[in-house]
């Protein structure tokens, strides 16, 4: 979070578990990361996905999904991040009640549909399922394992999207390849900006702990914030 503000960021995707690919965030980490986010304009969007794994979710995940999203709207989140697929599509249906029940509790937050898109059929189709949903963003990697790798594909869900929700581009992008990805004509990109920790010490080997998460690096940040600046001051 500190390295994220110190090098230019403007928006957080707040998540817990990084090595699971990003889990609903504790009541005290969004209490502390708002804190540090609000009074620098900051805006937070904190990510709702009760286990890891697919995002095949049945009635009670979903149910608590529902209750995560609430949670973190009352500590007072600016977004939320959510989606859900079956059989190789977006779950319609549960993204339509879950979008239902969190609009009969905030009107304003705003929701974005993360790289579950990323895992169906028809990725540039799915584009219009989320703008009917009513989602206001849209993270994906063209269906690839990396934004800079799906770039065709960003930019035929850029044009799909035609200005109804943003299409924001996601993976493996660091400040030598961001152009590359802008030029799909994206407006947002979303990056962890980081950089390996160092090695645990030997010491700790009996307890055959993972390896450290990578961390934000401010430099990184700054570098990326740097190229996108370039780039939309050269369109204008």
């Amino acid at each position: 979070m500190v390295a994220a503000l110190s090098g230019g960021a403007d928006r957080i995707e707040l998540c817990s578990a990084l090595a699971a690919g990003g889990l609903t965030p504790s009541t005290p980490l969004v209490e502390f990361s708002l804190g540090l986010a609000v009074p620098a304009g900051l805006k937070v969007h904190a990510m709702v996905r009760p286990r890891a794994g697919d995002f095949d979710y049945d009635s009670t995940e979903l149910a608590l999904a529902v209750q995560e999203a609430r949670a973190l709207i009352d500590v007072g989140v600016h977004g939320l991040v959510f989606g859900a697929v079956r059989e190789g599509k977006i779950d319609a249906r549960a993204l339509a009640n879950w979008v239902g029940a969190i609009r009969e509790t905030s009107a304003t937050v705003r929701l974005t549909l993360h790289r579950a898109i990323d895992v169906v059929e028809d990725p540039v189709g799915a584009v219009e399922v989320a703008i009917d949903l009513g989602f206001d963003y849209i993270l994906t990697s063209g269906g690839a394992t990396s934004a800079p790798a799906g770039v065709a594909t960003i930019a035929r869900m850029v044009e799909r999207s035609a200005d109804r929700c943003r299409i924001m581009a996601g993976a493996g992008l660091r400040a030598e390849n961001a152009a590359i990805v802008l030029a799909s004509g994206v407006q947002d990109l979303h990056a962890s900006a980081s950089r390996a920790r160092p090695a645990l010490p030997d010491a700790y080997n009996v307890l055959q702990l993972p390896a450290p998460p990578r961390q934000t690096n401010v430099s990184e940040v700054g570098a990326l914030r740097q190229v996108i600046e370039n780039e939309f001051s050269r369109r204008a």
